[in-house]
């Protein structure tokens, strides 16, 4: 296997600086683990465009979701200790756990908490955190959410729930917090002294990359989000660098053993790596790690994906060699391919253009984005504004106001002050704008010129507009007018409203 370690670099150097050319990333660090040792470790590019400063192995880049591997090994931690059984119910550990369905709340388990396979919608509630809810609102919330699938039947994304386990395993192994809990089982014993938890902490360390959001037209600078992806927790709150990452690495290709110190048992970490759930014909679902079937042996990996970075941590378990891939760009599937890519030539499988794959995906699903947000020619009008104007409530984001504002309608959500425009799109229908002001002062620049999504205003049986609905991320969430009396305009001719959806 060293050979073809040794046989790839060349190659997989060409290929990463085409790929970041035709992806517009500014910088990535690349390395290659075999067994307990890093052996290939280089930066491309630059920490930051129009800069001089290259990235390096050291560099610190937001790793996202990979997040989620530290906290299922966290997890088999507490259960070698007998702190914790995986199929303890959630709602023993946790009492303050709910879902929609009594029988599901009931039956969750320690596991299923990491399986992603709760039957909720893909991210569910999400789009709670950019509008400045705290992670105890964000668990809370998830009471409210309608299932769209049975318990335990389909693979289905969700971050969300990773909090309930992060807070489950501070009181099992008695830590004050997810941070203070992570390091003392994980980054200091590694020794990733690179490796923090806020977006201050990265923008804080000396050699760190700055993010950058895709864009068709080239990649664009946007600034730490205090907000996402920290809010989450265990489910993506860490910053790291390839050195760090490479350690991190080695525990898990040594099944559990670093520098001849055992942190977690095999079994236990075992369990992280079983299939839960399947994604497609040839990829499973575990805790944390994605397990991908090739012609040639299986590949355990996950990604990582915040609003400025991708990245990708990785390894063939039976062959003792892994591979991590991290950018300074948002995740439109760069760090995947050139990590695909390197597992096929490592395995022997049949070489595939990864890269072109990811570009074209993700260029087709900006130009459907477009379109969704392309405003009819022409729109039906809309409701007098004033006539909209009021105080409404919601069972996930509390009380808004409505008030116009410069001629325009403007919500306010009183739980966490966040403001967003309603601008017209088709009668009822408007077009949300989030205000970067305060803390989400980094919105603008995350978002671009792209809506945060729709808002209804939904007519009752007697035409009044008396609700709101926000549609975003494929999720709807209803508020319903405080005083409907007021609002006796009739709502615009009924029919199918399909962009929005």
């Amino acid at each position: 296997m060293m050979a073809r370690v040794e046989a790839l670099q060349p190659a997989l150097e060409s290929y990463v600086k085409k790929g970041m050319g035709e992806f517009d990333v500014p910088g990535a660090a690349i390395g290659i683990v075999a067994g307990d040792r890093l052996v290939y470790a280089k930066g491309f590019g630059l920490r930051r465009k129009g800069g001089s400063e290259p990235i390096d192995p050291k560099t610190v880049f937001q790793i996202g979701s990979t997040t989620k591997a530290f906290l299922a090994t966290v997890l088999a931690i507490a259960v070698d200790r007998d702190r914790l059984k995986w199929n303890d119910r959630v709602v023993d550990l946790d009492p303050s756990f709910a879902l929609k369905d009594p029988y599901v709340t009931r039956e969750f388990r320690l596991y299923d908490l990491l399986a992603q396979r709760s039957g909720l919608p893909p991210y569910a509630n999400d789009a709670l955190s950019t509008l400045g809810f705290d992670p105890a609102e964000l668990m809370h919330s998830l009471r409210f959410v309608d299932p769209r699938t049975s318990f335990r039947s389909t693979f289905a994304y969700t971050n969300i729930t990773h909090l309930f386990a992060g807070r489950i395993a501070d009181q099992a192994l008695g830590a004050p917090d997810w941070p203070t809990l992570v390091k003392r089982e994980i980054v200091e014993p590694l020794g990733m002294h690179d490796t923090s938890f806020t977006a201050g902490a990265i923008e804080q360390a000396a050699d760190h990359a700055t993010g950058y959001r895709w864009t068709p037209n080239g990649s664009v600078e946007i600034p730490f989000d205090p907000i996402f992806p920290y809010e989450y927790g265990p489910a993506g709150d860490i910053n790291s660098s390839l050195e760090d990452c490479a350690r991190w690495l080695r525990l898990q290709i040594a099944d559990g053993v670093f520098a001849g110190h055992r942190l977690v048992s095999a079994r236990n970490l075992a369990v992280t790596r079983t299939p839960k759930v399947a994604i497609n014909e040839t990829a499973t679902y575990a805790m944390g790690w994605i397990i991908s079937s090739t012609p040639n042996g299986r590949v355990i990996w996950h990604n990582g994906g915040t609003n400025g970075f991708g990245a990708e941590i990785g390894f063939l378990p039976d062959k003792g060699v892994g591979v991590i891939i991290l950018t300074n760009e948002q995740n439109k599937g760069f760090p995947d391919a050139v990590a695909l890519w390197a597992f096929d030539r490592l395995l022997g499988n049949p070489e595939i253009d990864y890269v072109q794959k990811a570009l074209g995906r993700a260029k087709a699903a900006a130009a459907e984005e477009q379109v969704i947000y392309e405003r009819p020619a022409t729109p039906r009008p809309s409701p007098e504004l004033a006539d909209l104007s009021g105080d409404y409530r919601s069972s996930e984001m509390g009380p808004a106001t409505l008030v116009v504002e410069n001629g325009g309608l403007m919500a306010t959500l009183q739980k966490t002050g966040v403001r967003f425009r309603l601008e017209p799109y088709d009668g009822a229908v408007f077009s949300v704008h989030l205000v970067p002001e305060g803390r989400f002062a980094a919105l603008d620049r995350s978002l671009g010129d792209t809506p945060f999504g729709f808002a209804a205003f939904v007519p009752d049986a007697r035409a009044r507009l008396s609700r709101l609905r926000l549609i975003v991320e494929g999720q709807s969430y209803f508020w319903a007018r405080s005083d409907p009396a007021a609002a006796t305009v009739p709502g615009p001719p009924r029919r199918p409203i399909t962009k929005p959806e």
